[in-house]
């Protein structure tokens, strides 16, 4: 099996960064100090890929730069962790560190190690850089490009935050060899969801690959990550602060969020759904709703229901859901509004827009039909 080359996306802007994707990165000390201006680096992690990836990290570093001061955070891992709390906590560590203007935060795992590491990097002196290392599929299309950072409240998820854009993302690729199946599949939503917003093609593309993509084959994954990732710098370069045109990406989130919210925060523990499956859910809810609201033709409900089977995702509520509660959850979400609830839905695969206002009994036929 060939190793691919490196593949970059450019993100513009006004603070403009590189997307590398590769096998390897974790291990190129180079490129990662050139990134690092002081001589501070808080390597954010948690107790899964810590053991597995840090050592790789500061060995890499210090070959380079002996001088660097490297202090380790390490939380619990799992979405429960991605508290005020824990936050605290690395803000603590900083702290202890003597980290200067110049530090630079690390954020070695997932999408819950990036959105808390990037939160303490905002908030950090006011702001520090931080580059991203994420290390599942859902991270490196997702959460680690747009430098949107956050923690969860009781009430709901992301509710707060800071825009942080990172000073660079490395996707080490072969880091989704270490990945959970599970996990794989439910970053895989998360690239469904661009070819559903804004590339129609991409998902004919996704269904001859399904099964390379699942059986981890370097050249599609580095495909399919390329790909997103370019969709959603295209995107964040035009809306950084989600104005506007940066709220498609939400596509399925909002119904996803809700889900999320109500299981509690399990992070998949249980019975419950992890990010990606529950935004799969949400997706064939968005495509329900659109063709309730005669936007799009049920038909395509169809369609988006056996492409996320074929990737071994779940495209029903769980049992036990109060429809009613979930919509509780969604007055709360960070795309409501004033005026009612807002949601991202389809009239075609590949054309998305945002619609705001849409009647509650609407969506709650749409979660009663589950």
């Amino acid at each position: 099996m060939t190793t691919p080359a490196l593949r970059t996306v450019n993100v513009g802007g006004a603070h403009p960064y590189c997307i590398s994707i590769d096998e390897g990165l974790l291990d190129e000390g180079t490129a990662l100090s050139t990134r690092i201006h002081g001589r501070h680096v808080l390597l954010f992690s948690d107790s899964n890929v810590a053991p597995l990836y840090a050592k790789r990290v500061e060995t890499a570093l210090h070959k380079v730069r002996p001088e660097l001061r490297v202090t380790r955070f390490t939380m619990p891992a799992g979405e429960q962790s991605k508290t005020l709390a824990h936050f605290g906590a690395a803000i603590d560590t900083l702290a202890q560190a003597g980290a200067t203007r110049d530090a630079c935060v690390l954020a070695l795992g997932g999408g819950v190690v990036g959105d808390l590491a990037g939160f303490a990097a905002a908030c950090w002196m006011r702001g520090i850089d931080c580059i991203q290392l994420p290390t599942t599929l859902l991270a490196m299309v997702d959460s680690s490009v747009g430098g949107k950072t956050a923690v969860d409240l009781p009430q709901g998820k992301n509710l707060v935050g800071a825009f942080h854009p990172p000073r660079a993302v490395f996707a080490d690729i072969g880091t989704l060899e270490s990945l959970p199946e599970r996990e794989l599949r439910a970053g895989l939503a998360e690239v469904i969801k661009y070819g559903a917003i804004v590339d129609a093609p991409f998902l004919d593309w996704l269904e001859a690959h399904a099964a390379q993509l699942l059986a981890r084959e370097h050249e599609p994954l580095v495909e399919a990550i390329a790909r997103s990732c370019q969709h959603k710098a295209t995107i964040v370069e035009r809306d950084p602060l989600e104005h506007g045109e940066r709220a498609l990406l939400n596509f399925g989130h909002t119904f996803g969020h809700a889900i999320e919210a109500e299981q509690g925060y399990s992070g998949g523990g249980g019975d419950a759904l992890n990010h990606g499956e529950a935004v799969a859910v949400g997706m064939v809810l968005a495509a329900r709703l659109s063709a309730h609201l005669g936007m799009a033709p049920a038909a395509d409900v169809t369609r988006m229901r056996t492409l996320l089977t074929a990737f071994g995702l779940p495209t029903a509520l769980p049992a036990g859901l109060d429809p009613h509660l979930l919509l509780d959850r969604m007055r709360l979400d960070k795309k409501a509004s004033a005026r009612g609830l807002r949601f991202v839905l389809w009239e075609v695969p590949g054309t998305a827009r945002i619609v705001s206002d849409v009647p509650e009994d609407a969506v709650l036929e749409t979660l009663q039909e589950g």
